[in-house]
């Protein structure tokens, strides 16, 4: 059994990490396993997700609507790195579910940013392939006002 003064000692370096940037239960197992026991770091994760210093949940929130403002992804892209993060697959697909309406929005939006971007340089069917290989849905392809 480790000390409580071990316990501190490690929960703040934790603890530093996190404020550093949001992180993911499982970026936080990776980073620190083998750092310190196993019984060890699983207390202290466990006592920061009742702090609620650690939530997955809400991470995936912050995260996507980081993506909605910054980025053009497919719903399909925004999943792929979120499960990069070690994030359960149920949690994503749930939080997915939940905001189906407003993701296909984006989705839509994020398509039709690309394709003003690319229709000067690409044909509308290689535009309409490069989607589709970024997993963009076929339904929320629209060139000049068409659905494909």
């Amino acid at each position: 059994m480790y000390e409580l003064e071990e316990f501190d000692k490690q929960k703040t370096k934790i603890l530093k990490y996190i404020l550093y940037k949001k992180r993911t239960e499982n970026e936080i197992r990776t980073k620190f396993a083998g750092t310190m026991e196993d019984n060890l770091l699983e207390d202290i994760i466990d006592y920061l997700k009742e702090a609620k210093y650690i939530n997955d949940k809400e991470f995936i929130e912050k995260t996507v609507n980081n993506f909605m403002i910054l980025k053009n992804l497919s719903i399909k892209e925004i999943k792929y790195k979120l499960l990069a993060k070690g994030i359960s697959k149920k949690i994503i697909e749930d939080y997915i579910y939940e905001n189906k309406d407003e993701l296909e929005e984006y989705e839509k939006r994020s398509a039709t940013n690309i394709i003003n971007k690319k229709q000067n340089t690409m044909e509308l069917d290689e535009i309409k392939q490069y989607l589709l290989k970024k997993g963009y849905k076929s339904d929320n392809i629209i060139l000049n006002d068409n659905l494909f």
